[in-house]
This record gives structure tokens, C-alpha cells and sequence, in this order.
């Protein structure tokens, strides 16, 4: 059985259940235009485009926060507030008898922030609970996040389609500040060297390819070194030849000189050179006919001795 407290949620939504029409299509900035207190939260609702999610969705419910609570989101940057208001949305429709009726009193609800694809953790849910007191608290799911805004009415709603509940402060999931950063790009490792394609393999009868040829350097060719001159060679100079010399025939008055026989074979040898008396060795014709004068004379003189 509910009690007073939730008498007192339940007793304005059902006057505003029979004063709202039977249509579907609903529109949040038109819900919350009649209601002065919640001008700043709707106003942002408008400027993040979060009112055409919540008018696109059949079945929503929106916790809003009224002027004098709205202070912790008005100084988060503009994409910091629009994922906070994006938690305040609880993809599904409740209002007080609903939540009454859980049977465990509590639940986790998925939020519009959720479906962004940038919620991290637990920070896309909503914890509820029904305190023993009768009394209805929202927090973020987020390890470490308190359970402490309270439901305190109805605003509007229209059947399970939505409604439109006023918590009494704002829920900002820890960490969603840095939620609107764009976060650093990792460091990028160092490429390994790309490794040279393996040929493929070869089909069976065709040509193997041939080796690539690599370019040769050529070493630098050095200069032939020049090999010391060689030690110049004294010219011979072949020693001066002397001619024999005949010795003339020494006349002597009292010495006769020997006469050699005519006969007798006359050796050859050379002019001049010691040997046997009488013995001559001429060495060419012009010694030979030296002598021949020589004998000539020595036969003539012995001649010319005999007669005297």
C-alpha cells in the first residue's frame, strides 16, 4: 500500500493523465514550456539536440532538475552537458506507481547517455532505489557514484509513452568530465623494415627466373708504381789492343847472325812473341810478309859477308 509520500507523486500525475490527450507524439521543449522553474533545463535540452532524441522515442523518461539545482551543469563545457543530460534520460517509460511496483525496489536502468558509444564503465546506467522510508533515489552506476537524488513529483506524462520526473539534484557520473576530450592518439611504434617479397614458387616446366643481377663497383684502380731506374751501366771500354811490334834486324859487324835454313818449315806464331830462335809465328799475311822481307835480307847480308 503506498504511503502518503507516494500519494503525494502519484495525486498529480493522474491530474495531468485526464487533463492530456490520447495522442502518441510528444514533445519535451512543449511539456516543459508551462513550467518557468525548469526554463534552464529545458533551454539546454534545445541546445544539445537532446530534445529531438527524447521527441524521436516512443517510450521515455526524463529527470529534470529545476533552476535552483541546475547550477552543476551549467559550468560543464557544452559536450560535457550534453552527455549529463543524456543521463537524465531513462530509455523506458516509469513514473511513481511503476517504480512502486519493482519487486526488489530497486533496478538499473539504461540511459540515452548509453547509446553514444562514449560512456566508459557503468557511467551509461542509472541505479535506483525505494528506500524503506518510501522514499525514491536516483544515482549514477558508476563505482563510487552516490544514490542520493531524490523523486520529488510528476511534471507531465503521458502514459507509457513518457514522463517527465523532477529529482532534486543533478546526477554527473564520475569521470564524464573528461568525456567531451578528444583523448590523445597512441604512440606509434616504430614499422619493422619491410622484408623483400619471396618469389613465388615457380610451375612445374617453366623456365626458372633469372638471378637479379647486382650492380659490381669496381674497386679504384691504382697507378702502377714506377720501380726505381736501373743503376746505369758503366760502358766497357774494351782496352787498346797493341799491335805486335816486329823488332828490326840488329846489323852487328862482328856477331854474325845466324842464317836458317830455307828449307826448314817455319813455324806460324805471332810476331814478336818469345819462343825458339829462329822460330817466327806471323799472325796474318801482313806478318808473314814481314818476315819473308826479313829473311830476305838476313839471306842477302850473309851473301854479301861471304863474298867479302
Amino acid at each position: 500500500m503506498a504511503s502518503k509520500a507516494t500519494a503525494a507523486v502519484v495525486l498529480p500525475l493522474l491530474v495531468f493523465l485526464f487533463s492530456s490527450t490520447s495522442t502518441v507524439a510528444h514533445n519535451i521543449t512543449e511539456m516543459l514550456a508551462d513550467f518557468s522553474d525548469f526554463s534552464t533545463f529545458n533551454s539546454y535540452l534545445t541546445q544539445t539536440k537532446i530534445a529531438d532524441e527524447i521527441n524521436s522515442r516512443e517510450t521515455i523518461t526524463v529527470l529534470a532538475v529545476d533552476n535552483s539545482a541546475i547550477g552543476p551543469i551549467t559550468s560543464l563545457s557544452a559536450d560535457v552537458q550534453k552527455n549529463v543530460l543524456a543521463v537524465h534520460v531513462i530509455l523506458d517509460y516509469y513514473d511513481p506507481v511503476k517504480l512502486d511496483s519493482l519487486s526488489n525496489k530497486t533496478a538499473l536502468f539504461t540511459t540515452l547517455y548509453q547509446t553514444t558509444g562514449t560512456a566508459t564503465g557503468k557511467s551509461g546506467f542509472l541505479n535506483y532505489t525505494e528506500l524503506p522510508n518510501e522514499q525514491m533515489i536516483f544515482g549514477s552506476a558508476e563505482p563510487g557514484a552516490s544514490v542520493d537524488s531524490t523523486l520529488i513529483k510528476v511534471i507531465a506524462a503521458k502514459p507509457y509513452n513518457i514522463s517527465v520526473l523532477q529529482i532534486s539534484k543533478a546526477i554527473i557520473p564520475p569521470g564524464i568530465q573528461n568525456s567531451g576530450k578528444a583523448s590523445p592518439p597512441p604512440a606509434q611504434a616504430a614499422a619493422p623494415p619491410k622484408k623483400a617479397p619471396s618469389p613465388a614458387p615457380a610451375k612445374p616446366g617453366s623456365p626458372a627466373p633469372a638471378p637479379e643481377k647486382k650492380p659490381v663497383t669496381q674497386a679504384p684502380v691504382e697507378a702502377p708504381k714506377s720501380s726505381p731506374p736501373a743503376p746505369e751501366k758503366n760502358p766497357v771500354t774494351p782496352a787498346p789492343v797493341e799491335a805486335p811490334q816486329s823488332s828490326p834486324p840488329t846489323e852487328s859487324a862482328t856477331v854474325p847472325t845466324p842464317v836458317a835454313d830455307a828449307s826448314a818449315p817455319v813455324s806460324e806464331g805471332p810476331v814478336g812473341a818469345a819462343g825458339p830462335v829462329g822460330e817466327v809465328k806471323p799472325h796474318s799475311s801482313a806478318s808473314k810478309v814481314a818476315v819473308g822481307a826479313s829473311l830476305c835480307f838476313a839471306i842477302g847480308a850473309a851473301i854479301l859477308l861471304s863474298a867479302y
